[in-house]
């Protein structure tokens, strides 16, 4: 059972990997990272699918080119989009706490109070690396108010390829 669980952990790494590769290049890259976070957990569940983003965020850290635009290393992580990398261990750890309290839709929702706990940690860690000098509302017009409604429906999407995959595999 470990090496089942081992190797589905491992495979959502890939997928989330796979899925950061897709990207429309912005300040904050543009892409289908979220879902492949999201999908992770609603298929693996809190703990595992944390496991995964672990896997693929480390993979990244040691120099592995899993990040938006083939990008790897501890300088990309450290850099002023990493925060927003590190912020899905926080999306993770959320459902993971709360995931057994709720069901259904609750679910979802869980999920995007963790993806927003994930643009407040990318966001202040993007204003400090960029020395403090823009004011709030200005990050956030960068950051996050342009990626509100995409990451929303890529929960959405994700959750529903999840439950449709879910009753197909046994975790």
């Amino acid at each position: 059972m470990r090496i089942k669980r081992s190797t589905y952990a491992a495979a959502m790494a890939a997928v989330i990997c796979i899925c950061s590769w897709i990207s429309i290049p912005m300040p904050v890259p543009f892409t289908l990272q979220t879902f492949g976070v999201s999908a992770a957990l609603f298929l693996l569940g809190g703990r595992l699918g944390t496991v995964s983003i672990a896997i693929y965020i480390l993979a990244g850290a040691a120099g592995l080119p899993v990040f938006a635009g083939f990008q790897g290393g501890p300088g990309h992580l450290l850099g002023p989009t990493g925060g927003y990398i590190i912020g899905f261990i926080f999306q993770g750890l959320v459902y993971w706490t709360g995931g057994r309290y709720v069901s259904g839709k609750g679910r979802y929702f869980l999920q995007l109070a963790g993806l927003v706990l994930c643009y407040l940690f990318g966001t202040i860690w993007y204003n400090i690396i960029a020395g403090g000098s823009r004011s709030l509302p200005a990050v956030l017009g960068v950051c996050v108010l342009p990626y509100v409604i995409p990451d929303m429906l890529k929960l959405w999407l994700a959750c529903l390829v999840a439950g449709r995959i879910k009753k197909h595999i046994d975790i």
